[in-house]
Order: C-alpha cells, then structure tokens, then sequence
C-alpha cells in the first residue's frame, strides 16, 4: 500500500489561506491522478479537488472554485492544495488520495489510496 502523507493542516482565521501537501515517501506516484477530500464533523467525507497524472485536467467543487488551487510536483512526489479566502465552513479533516486511473475517477470517489487526513481549523 502506498502512504500517503498528508502535512499543512492547522489553525486559521477566516480570510486566511493554508497550503497543504500530500506526499509519498519512497514511492512514485506520478502516474497516478491525486486529489482533496474533506469531513466535517457529522458529514460524509467529500471531493474537494482532484487533478490528473500530467496535470492536465483539474476539477474542482463548486464551493472551493476561485479559492482552493492544487497542484501536483511529480519530480517531488507530491501534490498541493493552496487554499485561500479559508472560510468557518472550510473546517475539516482533509484527506490526500491517489487513483491509478483517471482523473474523473478520483472525482466520483474510486481512491485506491488514502491518506490518514490533517486536521483544517478556520475560526471567525
């Protein structure tokens, strides 16, 4: 199983931004399309963003559109979220995840891996 570690999460106040990363130590992932998901407490865990092998394709949810960019550093083996204009609702624990297949894949939740989640407090 390839672990996935996700660093970055912490204490925010609204209108601020976090970056976090997701990496793979001793194992590449560039092959693989990687995304965001997030849960809040009482929530279902949801698709945050996602993006594909070659970076060519990125999908976003509508809540996180204009405010939230990933990225992905396939030298570095790791991925991004930059997330800015953090708001309350932003609160989650935010979970890396890898899929060797497409992009859309990850979009409708197919994950083959998971990461153990960091923890995003945005405060008004």
């Amino acid at each position: 199983q390839v672990p996935l570690v996700e660093s970055g999460g912490g204490l925010v106040q609204a209108g601020g931004s976090l970056r976090l990363s997701c990496a793979a130590p001793g194992r590449t992932f560039s092959s693989y399309a990687m995304g965001w998901f997030r849960q809040a407490p009482g929530k279902e865990r949801g698709f945050v963003a996602a993006i594909s092998w070659s970076g060519s394709t990125i999908l976003y949810a509508d809540s996180v559109k204009g405010r939230f960019t990933i990225s992905k550093d396939n030298a570095k083996n790791t991925v991004y979220l930059q997330m800015n204009s953090l708001k309350p609702d932003d609160t989650a624990v935010y979970y890396c995840a890898a899929r060797n297949g497409a992009v859309r894949d990850v979009l409708r939740g197919e994950v083959d891996y998971w990461g153990q989640g960091t923890q995003v407090t945005v405060s008004s």
